[in-house]
């Protein structure tokens, strides 16, 4: 993180819902604390909910300590720097009433008119908030104006271009924070520098060299609290076209030319536009079914509280991605999520090719698996370098060995990705935001798929997705690689 942020207010629509408790006000705190959150900025809470200041503060307090904010820090955003504003039901009137409040806060306490308005909201609900904002003319102030957007960005390529057509109404494209909170993950950041500062990598980084690449996002709970969004989004919707599809850009794209938000995303929507939509008849879809997760018997997605039995929704996607580009072509890019999973994983795995000459094979020494580079988003952030080494000894044998590196061993303290997209806000770096075209791009990739009806394979909570999906990873084998460098 770098320098100390301008003096601003950070409005948060939704500013008393779960996502500002659990994630927003946190991070507000720890940038605080960390002197990156300007001491003058101020933050204040949006909501329809019947509140005054005094009882907003009561809530951030709560809220903070239940997030391990030790209490100490909890004062950094106590005082006079929370406010609350009731929206109402959101009408002209209302809107103008909060355009009052904010002038009259920044003439109070001499602030410059820098404003950025998190929308931390329902997607039904985003274009009215925007619309609402723009007649109150609060697209604009003395300092600067900038809107956060939370996922998703439409439910199929129609609605994002509709959406994105509803904000470019009133926000330029420069004042726009299309939110993924996987972009703010140190070790998804990291990737850029893996890539271009080591010769080590990307000298095989390109067709030649890489067989296939794997990237799998799974999770072992299963819908929770969510079933009404989750059962009208599923895995795809949910995951596939958002986080995975952005990990596949900065994978796959090429080296931009400088390290800046519009040189970034233009190399990310540039290896989108190579890449072709997806071939439904290639797509596994699944759904998990009873079993158990730790030992302990978990119901199906059909069982779970607040689901329908005649829902159609996939908890499980696995499907191929191929660039037609100089760099990829013919290799696949497998990606892979799924609820109710094996166990959380957060994992990118660069499957090398193998040898030309199988040198050792009269030894009786065939590789089993391929060379691979394992880069480990959650649990146990890191990279993991799998290769053979002779075993000491007679007779002649290989091992396949770990040469690995943790986060957590070398850099204890490890922002959360909210700390670092909020503060990018403030200082105006949209390096890790989605761009419009982005999204338009993302959603042409399934645009396919979604207009398909596909079958939808029954899968045991606790296990790795439905047999069907074993053979996507690599054509003729049953491996996915899930292993890290304690081979578990």
């Amino acid at each position: 993180m770098s320098k100390l942020s301008e003096p601003s207010i950070y409005v948060i629509f939704g500013g008393t819902g779960d996502l500002s408790r659990r994630k927003l006000l946190p991070a507000l705190a720890r940038l605080a604390k960390s002197g990156h959150l300007n001491p003058r900025s101020h933050i204040m809470a949006v909501a329809i909910e019947s509140l005054d200041d005094d009882g907003f503060r009561k809530l951030a307090r709560e809220a903070l300590a239940a997030a391990g904010v030790p209490p100490e820090d909890v004062v950094l955003l106590g005082g006079d720097a929370l406010h609350y504003h009731g929206i109402g039901k959101g009408g002209p009137a209302d809107f103008q009433a909060l355009a009052k409040r904010l002038h009259d806060l920044e003439h109070t306490h001499d602030l410059p008119g820098n404003r950025a308005f998190y929308l931390a909201l329902p997607p039904q609900v985003f274009v009215s908030t925007i619309d609402g904002l723009g007649e109150a003319g609060l697209n604009k102030s003395e300092g600067w104006t900038r809107v956060i957007v939370e996922k998703p960005f439409g439910h199929d390529l129609a609605s994002a271009i509709e959406l994105n057509r509803q904000i470019h109404r009133w926000y330029d494209e420069k004042q726009i924070y299309r939110i993924d909170h996987y972009l703010g993950k140190e070790t998804v950041q990291n990737l850029m520098v893996l890539r271009f500062a080591n010769t080590i990598f990307e000298s095989v980084w390109n067709r030649d060299r890489v067989e296939a690449v794997q990237i799998t996002v799974a999770e072992d709970l299963g819908v929770g609290t969510r079933a009404g969004y989750y059962d009208r989004s599923g895995a795809l919707r949910d995951m596939i076209q958002n986080h995975l599809t952005q990990l596949f850009t900065l994978v796959a794209m090429e080296i931009p030319s400088a390290y800046e938000a519009e040189a970034i995303r233009y190399e990310k929507i540039k290896v989108l536009r190579s890449t072709r939509a997806v071939d439904p008849a290639a797509v596994v879809r699944g759904r998990y079914t009873a079993g158990t997760i730790d030992g302990k018997p978990v119901p199906g997605y059909l069982d779970e509280a607040g689901i329908e039995a005649t829902s159609k929704t996939e908890t499980f996607v696995g499907v191929p991605l191929y660039v037609d580009n100089w760099r990829w072509s013919g290799v696949p890019f497998y990606l892979r999520t799924g609820k109710r999973m094996g166990k959380r994983l957060s994992q990118i795995a660069v499957r090398l090719r193998p040898t030309p000459a199988a040198l050792f094979d009269s030894l009786g020494q065939q590789n089993e698996t391929a060379d691979a580079l394992l880069i480990r988003l959650q649990p146990d952030a890191g990279f993991s370098l799998h290769f053979d080494v002779k075993v000491p000894g007679s007779p002649f044998k290989t091992s396949r060995v770990p040469l690995g590196f943790r986060y957590s061993e070398r850099f204890p303290a490890i922002p959360e990705a909210y700390e670092t997209l909020l503060l990018d806000v403030l200082e105006g770096d949209q390096t890790l935001f989605v761009h419009a075209d982005e999204v338009e791009q993302s959603w042409r990739l399934y645009a396919p798929l979604l207009e398909t009806a596909t079958p939808l394979h029954g899968y045991p909570a606790g296990t790795w997705g439905p047999p069907e999906a074993d053979h996507l990873a690599i054509p003729d084998t049953d491996l996915w690689q899930e292993s890290w460098s304690d081979g578990k």
